[in-house]
């Protein structure tokens, strides 16, 4: 099994940065790594089921998104090589948002597992999770 595991802290409380990232169907919080967002199906950006096609390439839907923990996971159905659905099996991300011990600073965690072309997944995937991080920071900061 693959796994990635990547986390920041940002100066900003948990609730607001909860708030950015919590919308499925929403990214403008990392211009710099998402160009686009398609919505897939009917569902709201806030519903398990709920799909989306990241820069034309990365096919996703939403499993859980629990406001109270501040989480929520995703599967990634299909996308380029070395995540495409050839590729991987049973891809699973999760994102979680924890108030850090300073008081206005924020921890946010993403991490994902995978069954399947570990290496090469995770080299890919950790670089792109890093980008999105850092993105969420400056948008936040």
């Amino acid at each position: 099994m693959g796994s990635t595991q990547q986390s920041i802290e940002i100066a900003a409380p948990a609730d607001q940065v909860w708030q950015t990232i919590r919308n499925f169907h929403d990214m403008s919080w990392a211009p710099n790594v998402i160009a686009g967002v398609e919505k897939v199906g009917d569902k709201s950006g806030d519903e398990p089921g709920a799909g989306r096609i990241l820069n034309g390439a990365f096919h996703e839907t939403l499993i859980t998104l629990d406001d109270d923990g501040k989480t929520f996971s995703y599967s990634i159905d299909d996308g380029p090589p070395p995540v495409s659905k050839d590729d991987v099996k049973d891809y699973v991300g999760k994102v979680s948002v924890q108030q850090g011990d300073e008081g206005n600073n924020t921890v946010v965690e993403w991490t994902s597992s995978w069954q399947d072309n570990d290496e090469a997944a995770q080299d890919f995937c950790h670089a792109i999770y890093v980008a999105l991080l850092g993105d969420l920071k400056k948008s936040l900061e």
